[in-house]
């Protein structure tokens, strides 16, 4: 797990219904994301390609 190196904070992505994830950056420029109901669960950590394309699927999704 590379070493997280912000405070996670609340995606804004997550809904008004309390499904929410929190992302923070990690020391190689990635992203770690944890659920927000489980703060001390379970981290999936991102390289900053991976984020990347992950986002920019989000994207193109939306665009529909």
């Amino acid at each position: 797990m590379p070493e997280i190196v912000s405070t996670f904070r609340k995606s804004s992505y997550s809904d008004q219904q309390g499904d929410c994830v929190e992302v923070a950056r990690t020391f190689d420029q990635g992203r770690a994301v944890r659920d927000s109901k489980n703060t001390t669960g379970p981290v999936l950590a991102f390289g900053l390609a991976p984020w990347r394309a992950f986002l920019s699927g989000l994207a193109a999704e939306a665009r529909g």
